[in-house]
């Protein structure tokens, strides 16, 4: 008679995961890792998680909760518009400067498989597409243009893909962008 799981075990096997994909990368992790970080049987890990695509799937899933969760408490307080915006950009770059900080979960997936169709490419892909439109909303609110978006879109991206850009100068850009100096 096959043991039943203990409570949980779908969360820890997940965290275990969630941990080395974004360490290492989604394709460089092997099952047999999972199962090892995770301290559980093969059997357990299949019946949670019946493919590696499963289990990315619920990794970017688990990983934009806790990224809209974090935009929602940066969002939550301030109230003019610019002020919105650049709380976000400001949180952005913060994230990026932690130590740890290895690239943006989503883009790093699609990086790793280019035109890739499946379950964790289209969570990936949405997630992508929702905080642009995100992120277009409050350029907009705050008096900007589409092509303000843009470039503020550019610059984020940049922040997220590691490139030497410093945070700190990045916000500054964005902050003369939106209110450029001697305006009102």
């Amino acid at each position: 008679m096959a043991r039943t799981a203990a409570p949980g075990t779908r969360d820890t096997i997940l965290t275990a995961a969630a941990g080395l994909f974004y360490e290492f990368g989604v394709r460089a992790v092997g099952m047999a890792q999972v199962v090892e970080a995770a301290g559980c049987g093969k059997n357990l890990l299949y019946k949670h998680f019946p493919s590696k695509a499963d289990l990315a799937a619920a990794y970017l899933t688990l990983t934009r909760r806790e990224r809209e969760r974090t935009v929602a408490e940066v969002l939550r307080w301030p109230t003019d518009p610019t002020d919105r915006l650049l709380a976000l950009v400001t949180e952005i770059a913060d994230t990026v400067r932690r130590p740890g900080y290895r690239g943006c979960a989503f883009r790093n997936y699609l990086t790793e498989f280019p035109g890739e169709t499946d379950e964790p490419a289209r969570i990936a892909q949405s997630y992508l597409a929702d905080s642009r439109a995100q992120m277009d909303r409050l350029v907009i609110g705050a008096g900007g243009d589409e092509l303000l978006a843009d470039r503020i879109w550019l610059v984020v991206n940049g922040l997220h893909s590691g490139t030497p850009t410093d945070a700190p100068v990045a916000v500054h850009w964005i902050t003369e962008m939106v209110r450029p100096p001697g305006a009102p």
